[in-house]
């Protein structure tokens, strides 16, 4: 494993916030960001509420919170596909301090290990608690020698992002059906070229 296990749920979590909460381009089609009352329904399809530890009450002002943070984090993604460090863990820092992120330990109850690290207080919000987590797991991904793992898919009108588990660290797309498309457009363009 890449990233320790709870980061790496973190990590997935911020992108499937990311991915579910900002709009732009997904697999070749415009997407528009779910607004307003479609918003609670989004963010729980992308954090079901079984994979969070906090309490779920998600109203429209935490909605509009969650969708904030989500195009913060998009913004790191950015950053890191276009080579700019600096300013990623600049947006990583105002995200970090935006949700009062702070570490601590956790009785976990029924679990294998009698404590659990969050990233968030013991009373903090959803949306604030989980912002917080996930800008956590950006910042240790950022500020760690895995930091090129984070990517925006490269396949044409798609501007969704990734965490690159691969054991090579060579993925470049969000999704098997990018990667295939993607493929599928340089198959046609050498056959129609003759080649």
């Amino acid at each position: 494993m890449i990233f320790d296990s709870h980061v790496a749920v973190l990590l997935d979590h911020a992108v499937s916030l990311v991915n579910a909460l900002t709009g732009g381009e997904a697999r070749g089609r415009p997407y528009a960001a779910p607004r307003g009352a479609e918003l609670p329904a989004a963010i729980d399809a992308a954090v079901p509420p079984a994979a969070a530890s906090l309490p779920r009450t998600i109203d429209a002002a935490q909605a509009d919170y969650l969708a904030a943070a989500a195009q913060g984090m998009r913004e790191v993604f950015q950053a890191m596909q276009d080579g700019r460090p600096d300013d990623a863990a600049t947006t990583v820092n105002r995200l970090l301090r935006e949700s009062g992120a702070r570490p601590r330990l956790d009785r976990a109850e029924g679990e294998g290990t009698p404590w659990q690290l969050h990233f968030h207080g013991a009373n903090d919000s959803f949306a604030a608690g989980h912002s917080a987590s996930c800008a956590t797991a950006l910042a240790l991904a950022v500020g760690g020698s895995l930091a090129g793992r984070l990517g925006v898919c490269r396949a044409g009108r798609c501007d969704r992002v990734y965490v690159d588990t691969s054991r090579n660290a060579a993925r470049q797309f969000c999704s098997t059906a990018c990667q295939n498309r993607t493929k599928a457009a340089a198959f046609r363009a050498r056959k129609g070229a003759g080649g």
